[in-house]
């Protein structure tokens, strides 16, 4: 083909980054363009019930994959997705967000469009889109339009943000040349200014050095921006104990080893096999979730008594810093972000993580080799005895969930008790969290779902992704579980029924009416949804979920399941109690 549309031109962009599914809803503004999806091999509709949970769902699946793309129609549509467009940019989140848009003609002539304010202004929403996004484009002239969609899509992958791209409805049939595809988008980062990078390295080993208990934290940006094997590495190469936030949680091993070191000093080799054959490996070096006050009292003494803490990809926000109560007892603390590196006060602009993490590994060796790995205490998951006809608890739930868990499980945890609770569990290795802590979007997580599960099934099959939700926050999102039906997606869906919104009890307003929600038979959804292969079933008693954990068949994602978890109505981990009273007392001052 000497020529493609524009609109194929797009979606064969995307394909060839391994973004095989398209989430959005149809209008009129965007349906010659969703025609494309249909010419590009490899490529599906995923058809979602509404813009926010595609949206949501675009989140999710970008987070496991690297890139979403989502697809909309001017005004009604975009605007009814910006809050899931907005949690991916808060949440870094690499989103590109396609508006089907009137024609250039229109535009032009002001004319009083339906979906439109009735002003003759076209540009309104995408000037509200700007906001919440890296970067965007207003698409015009069909010459330029490659060359800005690709920067988008470079953008949107490289800063791990959403992008915005309006696509006006008679640009999308006309063609450009096909051969534009043959090169690829250029999505390598931009080098660090060496002398800046130099100068910063040189400051962080001297610290490294002159340092006897140093740490390194772990948090999302390290995950969002591609830095987990860099992460990996430091603490190969280090031993420093290692730990992570509630946003960082899945990040780093925290249950097994992987034997894929890359050290390219070699002089260092003999001692790093040692420490590897000796079970000095990664998860060994695990030590915890740090959230300030709320910590384990281990990880919070470990952490703040260190002299030295390395800090990778950090997003101090309330929920994942226990209200901010970090509490570190050391000025030297090291900050990798990815638009700069900071040095106790000093601020080194343009220096990325990634680069200037890739060398620091191959120069930290010499000057931690003699120290000396102090000890990371493991706190033991053993639930009290109970008896089989004991009321289920969420802390017994927790620790009881972390031994059906395996290694590659995507596990998702909704804003509330779940997210909370999840901090206690200890995921095996290669594990991917998914939990929205900081922008805390009630019901994200069913859309999350299926934007998770699109991407493990292109990654696996046999890969599980496992829900955690509960009752009141279900009923935000519940019509995306249909999409889910609707492609024979098999997850575990866990619903914590704890009749209401148990999160906000325990801020304010524990007997207040407008914490209550309408009791749903939850276990009528799947049927409701014409789900024809499928489990759902109600546990209440320690004894029914050990025998549902234990079976084996359980175990494997044959089919969509549903699993109602009856739980009293104030119940909630410790660490959402503790932060449910300090959020509390944050309101009132």
């Amino acid at each position: 083909m000497a020529e493609i549309t524009l609109g194929r031109y797009l979606f064969e962009r995307l394909r060839q980054l391994e973004v095989n599914t398209i989430f959005g809803l149809p209008g009129d503004f965007n349906l010659t363009l969703l025609d494309n999806i249909y010419d590009v091999k490899g490529l599906r509709w995923a058809g979602n019930a509404n813009e926010l949970n595609a949206a949501y769902a675009a989140d999710g699946y970008a987070r496991v994959k690297g890139l979403a793309c989502l697809v909309t129609t001017f005004g009604v549509g975009e605007l009814s997705a910006l809050n899931g467009v907005a949690g991916a940019y808060a949440e870094h989140v690499g989103l590109l967000h396609v508006v089907g848009t009137p024609s250039v003609t229109s535009q032009a002539k002001q004319l009083l469009l339906h979906h439109t304010l009735g002003n003759g202004d076209f540009t309104v929403f995408h000037r509200m889109s700007n906001n919440i996004s890296s970067t965007s484009a207003f698409l015009s002239d069909i010459r330029s339009a490659p060359a800005e969609i690709d920067r988008c899509i470079r953008e949107a992958y490289i800063n791990q943000r959403p992008v915005y791209v309006g696509l006006p409805a008679n640009l999308v049939d006309l063609t450009v040349p096909a051969s534009l595809l043959d090169t690829p988008i250029d999505l390598s980062l931009y080098p660090n200014p060496k002398e800046t990078e130099e100068e910063a390295v040189e400051a962080i080993l001297r610290l490294v050095e002159n340092s006897t208990n140093p740490i390194i934290v772990v948090d999302a940006c390290c995950s969002r921006h591609r830095c987990k094997e860099e992460a990996r590495k430091l603490v190969e190469v280090t031993q420093f104990p290692v730990f992570s936030t509630p946003l960082g949680k899945g990040t780093i091993d925290e249950g097994g080893v992987g034997d894929n070191m890359l050290i390219e000093d070699a002089s260092l080799v003999s001692k790093l096999e040692h420490r590897l054959k000796t079970g000095n490996n990664v998860s060994s070096r695990f030590g915890g979730v740090y959230v300030g006050s709320l910590s384990e009292p281990h990880v919070k003494e470990m952490v703040e008594s260190a002299d030295l803490v390395l800090s990778i990809g950090a997003l101090l926000s309330d929920y994942n810093t226990g209200s901010f109560s970090y509490n570190y007892k050391t000025r030297n603390i090291v900050e990798f972000h990815t638009d700069c590196t900071k040095v106790k006060q000093a601020t080194f602009p343009d220096v990325q993580m990634k680069p200037i993490l890739q060398t620091l590994i191959k120069k930290i060796g010499s000057v931690s080799a003699n120290y000396k790995p102090q000890p990371v205490p493991k706190v033991k998951l053993v639930n009290t005895p109970a008896p089989k006809s004991a009321k289920l608890a969420q802390d017994w739930l927790w620790t009881r969930v972390s031994s059906w868990f395996r290694e590659g499980d995507i596990i998702i945890t909704e804003t509330g008790t779940s997210s909370f609770g999840i901090i206690q569990a200890k995921f095996p290795n290669n594990t991917i969290g998914i939990s929205q802590v900081l922008w805390g979007s009630i019901g994200y997580t069913t859309g999350a779902t299926l934007g998770a599960v699109m991407a493990a099934e292109e990654i696996d099959p046999k890969k599980r992704v496992i829900l955690f939700i509960g009752d009141g926050s279900l009923q935000l999102t519940v019509q995306e579980i249909s999409t889910m039906v609707r492609w024979n997606l098999k997850p575990y869906l866990f619903v914590l029924n704890n009749d209401g919104y148990t999160i906000e009890r325990l801020i304010h307003g524990e007997n207040a009416s407008y914490n209550d929600i309408q009791p749903w038979n939850n276990l009528q959804l799947l049927p409701l949804f014409n789900a024809k292969d499928y489990e759902a079933t109600r546990i209440s008693t320690v004894g029914e979920a050990e025998e549902l954990l234990g079976n084996k068949d359980f175990g494997d994602n044959s089919k969509i399941r549903m699993i109602e978890v009856m739980l009293p109505r104030l119940d909630a981990s410790k660490n959402l109690i503790r932060q449910a009273e300090m959020s509390a007392e944050a309101n009132r001052s």
